[in-house]
């Protein structure tokens, strides 16, 4: 005996991604803003300026990757309960990506989901966290292990957040503009390497080359089946990097940048890369001050992390190679003789 429920349909999670002066918006219904107290202290007048709503809400968690955990959940969980919102109240992420990853996660467990809002002031969160609708939050076992796919209902980057960047939050977001042109979009890569992002102007441009790019995979893939894995370029071993260094030592896009050069040397093993592109990428992150070497204490220990990896499965690990510069493949086949080639070659002194 069966029993079917006809759940097939079409739901247009579409959104506008504005990129611009921050509009003046209005909310006929109950709003929290979620920050921290660093952002709250440089922007938030701004942004109060800006925004009205029927009832409208601070809510402040603590500032940092460690801080990612079930507990700041809580504390936003708590507020919103406190505060009495319903299903037809709204989120605002108003930070990074650590603010966006939690606020979206909170978002879509309260009352079963709520809508919320991206308005990321780093950007790294403008070029790539804020878009896509990738939510959650750290634990023990590893980073972002803990989440669900949670569309935001519009993203708002307003360059204007990055005048107060420092320049690792700055390079940090250029690392992400690197891993989609060179997974994506070899055009983009060589505007990267031809420009000045310090230049307002080329920064815009940029910041819109970034999240075209990252827009048409998410359309092709919005809950990472296949080819949206490949945005995860650099991340694989990045995330075991993180770990590692329990989140203290390096912001993510320098690990990431860590990780990119790691999986271009995996490329080059395999024939893919040759050491002129490999070269490229790393001037290129180089231009901007992120990190490109790190030293593998223990390559097992390093290589058994790479099992908490979300992409990884069973007994194979899911890696992410660069095919030259602006494509790329999704492999589970690698050797283990080669990925421990590769990461003895940074346990070099």
């Amino acid at each position: 005996m069966q029993v079917n429920i006809p759940l097939k349909k079409v739901i247009d999670s579409s959104y506008d991604i504005t990129i611009d002066s921050l509009p003046e918006l209005h909310f006929d219904t109950k709003v929290a803003i979620v920050t921290n107290p660093k952002v709250a202290g440089l922007h938030l007048a701004y942004l109060l300026s800006k925004i009205s709503a029927k009832e409208l809400y601070i809510i402040t968690v603590p500032d940092g990757e460690e801080y990612k955990n079930q507990e700041s959940i809580n504390t936003i969980l708590e507020s919103l309960f406190n505060h009495r919102f319903n299903r037809k109240s709204m989120l605002i992420a108003f930070g990074g990506g650590v603010i966006g990853d939690m606020t979206g996660y909170a978002a879509s467990i309260y009352q079963r989901g709520i809508d919320f809002i991206q308005m990321p002031t780093t950007l790294l969160s403008q070029v790539d966290a804020s878009v896509g609708g990738k939510t959650g939050m750290n634990n023990s076992y590893g980073k972002n292990l803990i989440g669900a796919f949670h569309q935001p209902k519009a993203v708002y980057i307003d360059p204007y957040f990055l005048t107060t960047l420092p320049s690792r939050e700055f390079g940090a977001g250029v690392a992400e503009m690197v891993k989609m042109a060179v997974t994506f979009n070899k055009d983009f890569f060589e505007f990267l390497e031809n420009s000045d992002l310090k230049n307002p102007d080329i920064l815009q441009e940029a910041i819109k080359k970034a999240v075209q790019t990252k827009a048409d995979v998410v359309a092709q893939d919005e809950k990472e089946h296949g080819l949206r894995a490949a945005l995860n370029y650099g991340h694989t071993f990045g995330h075991v990097i993180e770990n590692e260094t329990k989140y203290k030592t390096y912001l993510h896009g320098e690990a990431v940048a860590i990780g990119m050069v790691m999986a271009n040397e995996t490329a080059m093993k395999m024939n893919l890369m040759t050491q002129k592109e490999a070269d490229r990428i790393k001037a290129l992150l180089k231009k901007y001050n992120l990190p490109t070497t790190y030293f593998i204490e223990n390559s097992k220990s390093f290589y058994d992390t790479f099992f908490l990896d979300k992409k990884s499965s069973d007994a194979k690990i899911t890696f992410i190679v660069p095919i030259g510069i602006g494509d790329v493949t999704i492999t589970d086949e690698i050797s283990i003789g080669t990925i421990m080639c590769v990461l003895n070659k940074f346990g070099e002194a």
